[in-house]
């Protein structure tokens, strides 16, 4: 049985109007994720209150010599330590998640994400009003308790910032689940050399993927529709402005789902080497 299996999953439609089938991150996915954060995060605190001590009696001595107010000085090093640990507390979790992709270091080994209710990547806003709100979510395991009790897994602070934890693509999770025609075959080379598949998130691909694999089910308006206006939003992804040479969307689609493939099987090689 696949490891993806012991997980339960959720349905969700994105922008593009592909419904999508995530397994969630669970329980215990999310409480090692969590752990490994906290232990980063204590020596960041740790480097942060080191210097702030060795710090605060350089400047008190300056000031005294200058003829300062302790007591003032003393209460604006009480109030500038609160803040630091406020700011470096939410901001960790915040910029991680934001510029990792939905990822903190924690969630990379955890092989888990956040993404927004549609699938989309979280931005600043999403995560910064998580972390704001982990403090209550840890208060007496509410957030636990929100986990386990609703069929989403979500704590307090992902239904108030509108957001999933799911289990991350993988490179095993990116592997063909059907055969490409020769013309997607031949449209991935041409869109290997005209652009750069860096930009694209294992969630635009997994949005792709569904299209390809149910597209043989949908009326032929309904599939030409959905393909047109899936084919725009990843062209602006990759920051194309125009294809390599004509093609239909559905080719051209077909070419980013193995040029993408290509590409990640280039970058695992060039680690290797």
């Amino acid at each position: 049985m696949s490891a993806k299996k012991l997980f339960r999953e959720i349905a969700i439609q994105t922008p593009e109007g592909v419904e999508i089938n995530l397994p969630l991150a669970g329980i215990g996915s999310r409480a090692y994720a969590l752990m490994m954060d906290y232990m980063l995060l204590a020596l960041l605190l740790g480097g942060y209150l080191l210097i702030w001590s060795l710090l605060t009696p350089r400047v008190n001595d300056a000031l005294e010599a200058l003829g300062g107010n302790y007591s003032e000085l003393f209460n604006w090093a009480i109030a500038l330590l609160i803040l630091g640990i406020f700011f470096l507390f939410v901001g960790y979790f915040a910029i991680a998640e934001a510029w990792g992709q939905g990822q903190t270091p924690g969630k990379k080994l955890a092989q888990i994400r956040v993404i927004r209710d549609d699938g989309r990547p979280v931005g600043i806003f999403q995560s910064t009003t998580r972390s704001l709100l982990r403090p209550i979510d840890d208060t007496l395991f509410i957030g636990f308790l929100f986990i386990v009790l609703n069929k989403q897994e979500k704590r307090l602070g992902d239904f108030v910032a509108g957001t999933l934890v799911v289990q991350a693509e993988t490179g095993d999770n990116n592997r063909a689940k059907f055969d490409a025609s020769d013309e997607g075959k031949a449209a991935a080379k041409a869109l290997l050399q005209a652009t750069s598949f860096a930009p694209m998130l294992p969630d635009d691909f997994a949005t792709i993927r569904e299209y390809l694999r149910r597209r043989g089910s949908m009326a032929k308006d309904a599939r030409l529709s959905l393909s047109k206006r899936l084919g725009e939003e990843v062209k602006a992804i990759l920051q194309l402005e125009q294809l390599p040479y004509d093609m239909s969307a559905d080719i051209f689609l077909e070419g980013v789902y193995v040029g993408y493939q290509t590409s990640q099987d280039d970058d695992e090689y060039q680690i290797s080497a």
